[in-house]
């Protein structure tokens, strides 16, 4: 039995980060073929190379902001992620704890994907407060929209520079309760507490975003999903 017992802890050793890398918590939300499980302008969103696209030409214009959206219903306490390659002079967005206010039509946060410093990642209040949190700022809103800046984010400085222009880069939103916080390829880029009861949200829809206005291009892929627990 003594000799059994070597090999057997081995085994169960090597068994653990195998199981680790295959129960992590996320799930995949797109199956890099095609559109199931998401609803947009069919026009405007497509399937290239393994990425979800959504593209606006001169000839074929957004009629203002247009989302994807994800119909896997109501999200509260997760982590987001996903990479993404944003073309053209636009800017576009992850969507999240949102409402549904009109076809494709999405009002609530967004991570800003918008390149240049202090906007990459920023955290924008679509149709109601509007910017909220700008990149490098540790925030709470207080009551009535009372934006009190308490401190900047850690990494300040390489967060400058983090965001990689035509390339893709790598987007983490984590909400859990009231706290929001929002990474750019690792860099803690927002941090926000919302006390603001009357404009925050705890739940709602996710969705990515075509911005309305000059011509662009977005890239979505490897965009995965994690619930995390209530706080």
């Amino acid at each position: 039995m003594k000799m059994c017992a070597l090999p057997v802890v081995i085994l169960l050793a090597l068994a653990v980060p195998l199981c680790a890398a295959e129960t992590d918590g996320f799930k995949d939300l797109f199956n890099g073929k095609d559109l199931t499980g998401w609803d947009g302008d069919s026009k405007l969103w497509s399937v290239q190379d393994g990425a979800i696209v959504g593209e606006t030409t001169k000839e074929n214009p957004a009629k203002g902001n247009t989302f994807l959206v994800w119909k896997g219903g109501e999200l509260k306490d997760f982590e987001f992620r996903c990479l993404f390659k944003l073309e053209g002079s636009n800017n576009s967005g992850v969507q999240y704890r949102s409402k549904e206010v009109g076809k494709f039509v999405l009002a609530g946060y967004q991570c800003d994907l918008q390149y240049t410093f202090p906007n990459m990642c920023k955290l924008y209040d679509e149709k109601k407060r509007g910017r909220i949190c700008m990149a490098g700022e540790v925030v709470t809103m207080e009551e009535k929209a009372r934006k009190n800046i308490t401190g900047t984010t850690p990494d300040l400085e390489k967060l400058k520079t983090a965001d990689k222009k035509g390339e893709w880069n790598e987007c983490v939103v984590i909400a859990q309760g009231n706290r929001l916080i929002h990474k750019i390829n690792g860099i803690v880029s927002i941090d926000f507490t919302d006390n603001d009861e009357a404009g925050r949200a705890l739940s709602g829809v996710l969705g990515l975003q075509i911005h309305g206005g000059a011509p662009m291009k977005i890239s979505f892929k490897e965009i995965k999903l994690k619930e995390l627990p209530a706080k």
